[in-house]
């Protein structure tokens, strides 16, 4: 049996995106799933099921209540931070498909600004008394405390091994930035960037430019999750779920595995393409249109390679030009992704596979089939092949 085809998003919610939001985490969550019911013309009572990140603070019985959902039959959370955004739509396809659930919301909220910054250090992530505070122990003690100081250090043996240089990474950030620009949901709206503008901007942790990390946002994405055949009763277009995947590679660490001979790749994200591909049964070149989980504008590059758009260290070549542009062979985030839209932990994203599978983007790029969207790298990651309905 395969997954492939099983189920389909019928709807796409979202609040604003600011850096403060003035409000509770749970209404944010509360906001997005009624606006994304909305939009899939359902009502909370027929709602059954509801997936989130164990990182996210609003449970599913508190978000059941204040939308008067009632009885659940199917409740799931993934783990390691932004690697869960696609998987909360695997599971949530997993379980219309096995027929435990009719209807299922995937949600993320946060006040990531305004609130908890996962930008800073946090003392708290190396004392957990579990296998991750153990884990943190390893190198918190030595100053590599910030997202950004773990990815410094991957991205500094990929500039070593494959000539890639700051610019190249830098062209991701002016790209995503372009097409933030023309995105009125997008915080950066009608602030481009030049590849100079990045460069001259302040270093994070060498080599990583301010412009290479993405925003810390306050805002909340639903996702209404529901079978192929019911979502064809309803008010849009089905975007079916042709692929999705989960993957975790050897040795693997939470942003910190330095401890395989390869430092300057993300195998992880070769497991979930080479599902992607098997169970799609398309493959790099049928990709109409790629959102990739852009936290570190180091790891954009790093993705192409594992997915199979290029060879191992190639990327600085392939994305040269206008590739990544609207017009070119692989648009890429045309939304602005989370360096140019917001950082809603990558389900911002997934909601812009929809619209361009549905034809309703802002920036559309012109017949779309087939839509790659990829989760947080350096962790545990999933993805999503979207699909337009036959």
């Amino acid at each position: 049996m395969s997954l492939s085809g099983k189920a389909a998003i019928a709807g796409i919610g979202a609040t604003e995106f600011s850096k403060d939001s003035g409000r509770s985490e749970l209404r944010l969550a509360a906001e997005a799933v009624l606006a994304a019911l909305g939009d899939a013309g359902l009502r909370p009572s027929d709602v059954d099921g509801l997936v989130s990140f164990t990182m996210d603070g609003n449970s599913e019985i508190a978000v059941a209540r204040e939308l008067g959902i009632g009885e659940l039959t199917f409740f799931s959370r993934i783990h390691y931070g932004g690697g869960a955004a696609a998987a909360t739509v695997q599971q949530a396809a997993l379980a219309v498909a096995a027929g435990v659930a009719d209807v299922v919301v995937a949600y993320r909220a946060f006040n990531e600004r305004s609130g908890h910054r996962f930008g800073q250090v946090s003392a708290a992530a190396a004392q957990q008394v579990n296998s991750s505070g153990v884990d943190n122990s390893f190198h918190y003690p030595m100053g590599l405390a910030t997202p950004a100081a773990t990815v410094a250090l991957s991205a500094r043996r990929y500039m070593h091994e494959y000539g890639a240089t700051s610019a190249d990474f830098g062209r991701v950030a002016v790209v995503d930035r372009a097409h933030a620009a023309t995105n009125p949901n997008a915080w950066f709206h009608g602030k481009p960037i030049t590849l100079e503008d990045h460069q001259a901007s302040r270093w994070v942790a060498e080599p990583l430019h301010l412009l290479d990390c993405c925003q810390e946002s306050d805002g909340g994405v639903a996702l209404v999750i529901t079978s192929v055949e019911r979502a064809r009763t309803l008010p849009r277009p089905p975007v079916v779920i042709a692929a999705a995947a989960q993957g975790s590679g050897t040795d693997q660490y939470v942003m910190t595995s330095y401890y395989r001979d390869d430092l300057a790749a993300l195998p992880e994200m070769g497991v979930v393409g080479r599902q992607l591909w098997a169970q799609s049964g398309i493959g790099p070149s049928d990709v109409d249109v790629a959102v990739l989980y852009d936290h570190f504008t180091p790891y954009v590059l790093m993705q192409l390679e594992e997915l199979g758009f290029c060879g191992r260290g190639e990327a600085k070549d392939f994305i040269a030009g206008d590739t990544l542009e609207l017009g070119g062979a692989l648009p890429l985030n045309p939304h602005g992704g989370q360096l140019g839209e917001a950082y809603i932990h990558g389900m911002n994203g997934i909601a812009e596979g929809v619209r361009q599978i549905r034809g309703t983007a802002v920036n559309q790029v012109a017949d779309v089939k087939h839509v790659l969207v990829t989760a947080g790298t350096g962790v545990p990651t999933s993805g999503l092949v979207l699909a337009r309905s036959s």
